[in-house]
């Protein structure tokens, strides 16, 4: 989750010089970075929460022994590791700080591999820890700023708002489904001069003739004059019909509305949404529309390509449902961190959105989805996992959409709001027989 560097480090407190040299140059060589002390107080000075690796100590040194230096570390941090080396003689005392917290314990002389072995699982333990540490920092931080994400391009968008949104001109958001072009709209408008007034949504996909008419034709009070002075929004307007794009190309132009016998001026700012084009792909809105509107063309680009983001994310989302619910955030697993961190997220911001509400209600299970079984089920009677669940969900509505516009595929991708290669490329990874269906096959 962390674009950090790698936790691989290793505090070695011993005062024996020649174990300590041979020692460390053993775990040199496995991968680790080693910082030497040869006293438990010069570890002392160095240790703190935010140590980034595990404590390998003796048991036995003049001054601070092993064990004070083990309890000290504790009391600063519970959870960093802790290994303690003993002689034959210490194996009781060993044992009875495993049961206080130590991580392990080896006898001298020691298995070489046994060590590396150890502070292997060590380190896990403590890249998890720090991350579970972050994504609760992360989670608890009320000042972060609405649009999420440090990713360059998040950074651009929001420095951008303050000076959009006292400006008259009108703005295309561009983005793939799911990645927030509602949210980044709304944004701007609360974020200006309109604020106060009205933010109209028009859902430009679902307007059929009768209601383009009742709300741009003649009428004694057309609903279109509550835009006055705000923000008419055109959400998804590369999915309107032509004859809403005739009207909208006048509107556009005039800024005003007939009212009964009068021709009424309106001041507003326009902010649109649409789906980005495909390379080659026929422009869906009318070049005298699209230019009008495309003023300022910004674009919201897609969760796997602003990868530093998704911790930020899953931890706000993950939080938000955990207080809404009154529940905890989990602790982050091995399995959700490497979905988080490998998942291309298709679905964007509001696919992760779900997963992190999943994961609060404790209903992700194995992210990875191969244990599961054919009957959707997973191994020992628990629920299909929730990338099955995914897949199951994404194939259905695929075959519904290709079904509902009787084999037509570009009508099937405008319905379902995806990117054409996007859509190609959820027909091939869920397997589904285009021809099949268009024939009106399963």
């Amino acid at each position: 989750m962390s674009e950090a560097a790698p936790i691989n480090r290793i505090a070695l407190v011993e005062d024996d010089e020649d174990l300590a040299r041979s020692t460390a140059q053993l775990l040199k060589l496995a991968g680790f970075e080693v910082t030497l002390f040869d006293r438990a107080q010069s570890a002392l000075d160095v240790l703190d929460a935010d140590w980034p690796g595990v404590v390998v100590t003796d048991v036995r040194m003049p001054g601070i022994s092993g064990i004070d230096l083990f309890r000290t570390v504790r009391e600063r941090d519970a959870e960093l590791p802790v290994v303690l080396i003993t002689g034959h003689g210490d194996v009781d005392m060993a044992v009875d700080m495993l049961k206080s917290g130590a991580w392990d314990f080896l006898t001298k002389p020691f298995d070489p591999d046994g060590l590396v072995t150890v502070c292997a699982r060590a380190i896990r333990a403590r890249e998890l820890a720090l991350e579970n540490r972050q994504l609760r920092a992360l989670a608890g931080d009320e000042a972060a700023p609405v649009l999420l994400g440090q990713s360059p391009s998040i950074r651009r968008l929001r420095e951008m708002i303050p000076m959009l949104a006292n400006a008259d001109i009108d703005i295309l958001i561009e983005g793939e489904t799911g990645t927030g072009k509602d949210l980044l709209a709304r944004l701007i408008h609360r974020s200006g001069k309109r604020a106060r007034r009205r933010f109209l949504p028009l859902p430009c996909a679902g307007m059929d003739e009768a209601l383009v008419t009742r709300t741009f034709g003649p009428a004694s009070d057309p609903a279109i004059l509550a835009v006055d002075r705000g923000t008419l929004y055109l959400d998804d307007v590369d999915r309107a019909p032509s004859r809403l794009q005739d009207r909208l190309i006048s509107f556009v132009e005039k800024r005003s509305v007939e009212s009964g016998p009068n021709e009424v001026p309106l001041d507003f700012r326009i902010v649109a949404t649409s789906l980005p084009l495909e390379e080659g792909e026929a422009m869906p809105v009318q070049p005298a529309l699209f230019y009008r509107l495309a003023a300022m063309r910004l674009v919201l680009p897609p969760l796997r390509e602003r990868r530093e983001d998704v911790s930020l994310l899953f931890a706000r989302f993950a939080a938000a449902c955990a207080q809404r619910l009154g529940r905890n955030v989990p602790p982050l697993s091995d399995a959700v961190r490497t979905r988080l961190a490998t998942h291309d997220w298709p679905g964007n911001v509001r696919e992760l959105r779900n997963f992190a509400e999943l994961f609060v209600m404790d209903l992700v299970g194995d992210p990875s989805g191969e244990e599961a079984g054919g009957d959707g089920r997973a191994p020992g009677g628990e629920h299909a996992s929730l990338a099955e669940r995914v897949d199951a969900f994404e194939r259905g509505e695929i075959v519904q959409a290709v079904r509902a516009t009787g084999g037509e595929i570009g009508a099937a991708i405008r319905a379902l709001g995806l990117p054409r290669k996007t859509f190609y490329y959820k027909v091939a990874k869920h397997g589904i027989d285009l021809p099949s269906l268009k024939k009106g096959g399963g």
